[in-house]
């Protein structure tokens, strides 16, 4: 009987697992441990996902803050206004004869307008002097009855001395020569009203020339040749309540109003660079002159008078202007601003005023400490430098490190 060779490779087909002895629920606790496993691993991979995505911001760059005497703390806008300006108009209702003025002539205190038909007051002053004189003239005549009727009562007077005149008769001249004097008393009294009335007449005549009030320029004609002109205006719209307009171009001045809000902005005596619509390349500097210490609710602003430095006959009433109120003497004493960026680049972290920084594709979150608002910017006093790049808009989840795409 021969010997078989043993097999270089032992048979392992007869070794299984017995499915009686496995444990109880082991293949889901597998399974679960797989599960589990996966969503870590997801929830990482997402993790570095996010960590990885670039935020799209905008950025702008820091500009040297510059000389605060220069810098515009509130801008405004509004009109040229002149401190006396009137509409010259007469005292009576009548009829207008001439009109010596016309539109951008200048004119002087004192000077002649206009003059008005007389006609009525010249017949009621010649009235009155008639008068005057009728009473002047019964004074002479009472006066020479008196001075009879005196020397009567001393004739009187003496012979009831003596004894030769009763007493009815002294009385009776006593009266008479009192009576006289009463009634040139009276006469002198009508004369002095007379006088009282020819003023009154010469006035209603002198009423009839309009003259100007002040010096200045004749901006408007609003009366013509044959027109009536009342000082109070008959509704009808064929009576003119004005001869002329005139403004004082030595009282030229800026009229604004500054909203409510920024009203403790502004000083008097500040400096102010003003621009006129008309010549928008010219800057003229000027200082506020007061501010009007009251507010119009309706429009929440408080009214501003500015005063230029020096006037200009390119300066006309009523243009438009725009303004800028400097930050001068409130600049000092304050810590100096190191560089200008938007509003909209300092944000708030911790309680204290933030900016991101944009370097090589990453952000850096820098405290800073913010000076004056200065229009759509603000003073940076330290921690920015000039050049730096900060975010303006970006995502409210920004963070330290983060990558960015600039938009």
């Amino acid at each position: 009987m021969s010997e078989q060779p043993p097999s270089s490779r032992p048979d392992l087909s007869g070794l299984k697992i017995d499915e009686r002895v496995r444990p109880a629920g082991s293949g889901r606790r597998a399974r679960r441990t797989i599960a589990g496993g996966a969503v870590i691993i997801l929830a990482a991979a997402a993790f570095l996902a996010f960590r990885s995505r670039a935020a799209v911001v905008t950025i702008a760059e820091a500009r040297p803050a510059g000389d605060p005497g220069t810098v515009s703390l509130l801008n405004a806008s509004g009109y040229i206004t002149p401190r006396r300006r009137a509409t010259v108009a007469a005292k009576i209702t009548a009829r207008v004869v001439d009109v010596y003025v016309d539109e951008g002539m200048a004119v002087t205190e004192g000077q002649l307008l206009a003059r008005l038909d007389d006609a009525d007051a010249q017949r009621r002053l010649q009235a009155a002097r008639t008068q005057r004189d009728a009473t002047a003239s019964l004074i002479a005549s009472l006066k020479i009855n008196l001075a009879n009727a005196e020397r009567e009562l001393s004739r009187n007077e003496s012979l009831a001395a003596d004894g030769f005149a009763s007493t009815q008769a002294l009385d009776q001249a006593r009266t008479t020569a009192e009576s006289l004097k009463a009634q040139v008393t009276a006469a002198e009294e009508q004369v002095r009203a007379a006088d009282a009335q020819i003023a009154l007449a010469q006035q209603d005549v002198d009423n009839c020339i309009v003259r100007a009030p002040f010096g200045g320029i004749v901006v408007s004609k609003d009366a013509q040749r044959g027109e009536m002109v009342s000082p109070i205006s008959a509704g009808g719209g064929f009576t003119r309540t004005g001869i002329a307009t005139i403004v004082d171009m030595d009282s030229i001045e800026i009229e604004v109003d500054v909203n409510e809000s920024y009203i403790a902005r502004v000083l008097p005596g500040q400096r102010v660079e003003a621009v006129l619509d008309a010549y928008p390349d010219w800057r003229i500097p000027a200082s506020v002159r007061t501010i009007i210490p009251t507010a119009d609710r309706q429009k929440a602003t408080v009214k501003v008078r500015i005063a230029f430095d020096k006037l200009d006959p390119r300066i006309l009433p009523d243009m438009g202007v725009k303004v800028s109120f400097l930050a001068g003497e409130q600049a000092a004493g304050r810590e100096a601003a190191r560089a200008l960026i938007p509003r909209a680049a300092a944000r708030t972290g911790d309680g204290q005023a933030v900016v991101f920084l944009a370097r090589d594709g990453v952000v850096e979150r820098r405290a800073v400490k913010l000076g004056l608002e200065i229009g759509a910017d603000v003073e940076v006093t330290a921690g920015l430098a000039p050049g730096d790049k900060v975010v303006v808009e970006g995502p409210a989840d920004l963070r330290d490190g983060q990558r960015i795409k600039v938009k």
